[in-house]
């Protein structure tokens, strides 16, 4: 073959290359052809290898199209600079997702003709897997800023939401604690003003992280101040709230909730649960659960809410918690549970230091340093005083 067939040959084999010609790109190789770079890293370096990357690239990208820059010829041997230009939106590449950027590529490739075939090549340049690796890079920073800017907002989300002031009432102790996650929950807790001196308090977790769970607990909260306003049932509170959610809420999402009405002066918690974490009452010796049976919200329409009530003893305390608690792990995996806190609840004295307090110091205890927190934590205790002489 002449030089003019040899340069019309390499331009012919980069082009159909570029395009995804898998029929021209097999015609044109030699039996025996090798490729003494790769274009990708993973890359075979016979015909197999050069098919699969161009089937890979033509399954990637659009509007391929090449520009030849110089061409010279010697012997055997063709040297072609070009530029190669394509939108990568179709599909994956080498792991990055499409993006509907251009993708330039510049290359020097160097190929030995023997028959009229191509039969070695070589390329110097910088490899397509290096520009493939940068766009990754920078596709993980700008989903990292993307995931710490959601987090930002649902931090502000659930901070908003958290009440402000915290309840003073006579014979009372009421000390809620809360403590977030890097990655942002749905937990919330509430308290509401209702007639006669009562009292409403909820704790309640949105299932999710994220924004997502951050506006369904707002959402929640604000259903639940709404409806509590005009029902003295913590039941039928559940249910109205459950009937109006569950036509809003995403799909796969729902939120737990234990609502209850304290009455200060007789000492009575009438109290419902929507599927949330049983709370523990310390009494004597003991810690009992606080049982009502209720599906979380959100979940189902016409739910009903079992509705149970306790009186409260001078010196008895009530713990109401959410799971970022008992599914810590220590660093051997094992997790605190329901046991352990239960039997801390029971072992709590009133001479010690607050309930939450003595918890939080025992978890921290059991979790070790270094722990990094998996959930948000939420501990609220009520706590009826002693009767001072």
């Amino acid at each position: 073959m002449s030089a003019e067939e040899n340069l019309a040959l390499a331009r012919r084999f980069m082009e159909a290359r570029v395009k995804g010609d898998l029929e021209a790109v097999d015609e044109m190789m030699a039996p025996d052809f090798v490729s003494r770079t790769s274009l990708l890293s993973v890359q075979e370096p016979d015909r197999e290898g050069v098919k699969w990357v161009t089937a890979q690239l033509a399954a990637a990208v659009s509007n391929a199209s090449v520009h030849f820059e110089d061409q010279v010829a010697q012997g055997d041997k063709v040297v072609t600079r070009f530029s190669a230009h394509a939108t990568h939106d179709r599909g994956e590449l080498m792991g990055v997702a499409p993006s509907g950027r251009e993708i330039t590529f510049m290359p020097i490739f160097i190929h030995r003709i023997e028959g009229g075939k191509i039969a070695e090549e070589w390329a110097a340049s910088r490899g397509l897997s290096e520009i493939l690796r940068t766009q990754r890079l920078e596709q993980e920073i700008s989903e990292r800023e993307r995931i710490e800017q959601e987090l930002r907002v649902a931090r502000t989300i659930q901070q908003a939401s958290l009440p402000k002031e915290v309840p003073t009432l006579q014979g009372w102790q009421i000390s809620p604690f809360y403590q977030p996650a890097r990655e942002v929950g749905g937990d919330f807790y509430d308290f509401f003003e209702l007639p006669n001196g009562r009292l409403g308090i909820v704790v309640g977790d949105a299932t999710g992280k994220g924004v997502p769970a951050a506006l369904v607990m707002a959402s929640a909260r604000s259903m639940l101040r709404a409806v509590a306003q005009n029902s003295e049932s913590p039941g039928d509170v559940l249910r109205r709230v459950n009937d109006t959610l569950v036509t809003d809420i995403p799909p796969n999402m729902f939120v737990t909730c234990f609502y209850a009405i304290l009455d200060p002066n007789s000492g009575s918690l009438t109290y419902a649960n929507a599927g949330h974490d049983l709370p523990y009452v310390h009494q004597g010796d003991s810690a009992e659960e606080l049982r009502a049976r209720g599906m979380p919200l959100g979940l189902m329409p016409q739910m009903s809410y079992e509705e149970k009530e306790i009186v409260f003893e001078a010196g008895e305390a009530a713990l109401l918690y959410s799971d970022g608690l008992v599914e810590a792990h220590d660093p051997k995996g094992e997790m605190f549970g329901f046991p352990r806190l239960r039997a801390l609840v029971a072992e709590h004295g009133a001479e010690e230091s607050s309930l939450g307090d003595f918890l939080l110091e025992k978890l921290y205890t059991f979790v070790g340093e270094g722990w990094e927190q998996e959930d948000d934590i939420t501990l609220l205790t009520l706590v009826r005083l002693p009767i001072r002489s």
